[in-house]
């Protein structure tokens, strides 16, 4: 059983969303700033488009708290 990424229980806390992007972030600026070969910049900044886009872009706005059973 296969389950998406943004369902998963690690990415769920703000914060580490934008860890993981921020990483990224800079490795993709030293790329820039070093003058790295074209695939190092492609493939870093690939990687910083695709979790800007997952991570904010379509990640679920309403997620439901606990175990899904309504409050009593």
């Amino acid at each position: 059983m296969a389950i998406k990424e943004q369902q998963h229980p690690f990415y769920k806390p703000l914060w580490r969303r934008v860890v993981i992007v921020a990483v990224v972030a800079a490795w993709t600026i030293v790329e820039v700033m070093t003058g790295a070969d074209g695939f190092w910049l492609l493939l870093s900044g690939g990687m910083l488009a695709y979790s800007i886009y997952i991570f904010f872009i379509t990640w679920p706005k309403d997620t439901p708290e606990g175990d899904g059973t309504p409050p009593s």
